[in-house]
């Protein structure tokens, strides 16, 4: 007897350590939260898809920030969907390039220790609240950062960490 093919979408993640001091470990942590992330949201009927999470340090993230979004200075993390561009035309079955998250190192690690958080859980937070702008949320409006405020601590929780925005009601600096 034949079953449909309910097969989730073959993803991939690449993660690259480009800049900053991140501790052993950091890759392995970013690609599994990233996963985590697009197989919990991730529509699968979209296909495959593949976005990279880069782990940089604040100057590189500061540049970005200025020659993209015109803000000259560093800021946690930053999203660059390649989806919010002109759809491209794919080949049948190729995946669908999500966009890169990049992580600024010293801004990650001196706000985990201002917030009193775990670096580790600062970070699970931030890689999802990145590959969650890749997917197209966002925080703009009220409405759109309670829908993504909810759905992060919902994902956070399957990962065993804490509502980051019970204390602090503030989205992740974008």
């Amino acid at each position: 007897m034949d079953t449909p093919d309910t097969a989730a979408p073959e993803l991939e993640v690449c993660v690259s350590r480009e800049a900053g001091a991140w501790p052993d470990g950091a890759e392995a942590l970013a690609e599994r939260v990233a996963y985590a992330t697009l197989a919990a949201s991730y529509p699968p009927d979209d296909g495959p898809a593949e976005l990279s999470v880069v782990l940089a340090d604040d100057a590189l993230v500061q540049q970005l920030n200025r020659d993209y979004r015109g803000k000259d200075k560093p800021t946690n993390v930053l999203s660059f969907a390649l989806t919010e561009a002109e759809e491209p035309e794919l080949e049948e079955g190729a995946p669908v390039l999500l966009g890169d998250v990049i992580l600024a190192y010293e801004t990650v690690q001196r706000e985990a220790a201002e917030q009193n958080k775990n670096p580790d859980d600062h970070l699970t937070h931030l890689v999802v609240h990145g590959v969650l702008h890749l997917l197209g949320y966002d925080h703009e409006t009220d409405d759109e950062a309670e829908e993504m405020e909810a759905l992060e601590t919902r994902l956070l929780a399957t990962l065993g960490i804490a509502d980051p925005y019970a204390v602090n009601h503030e989205p992740p600096d974008q």
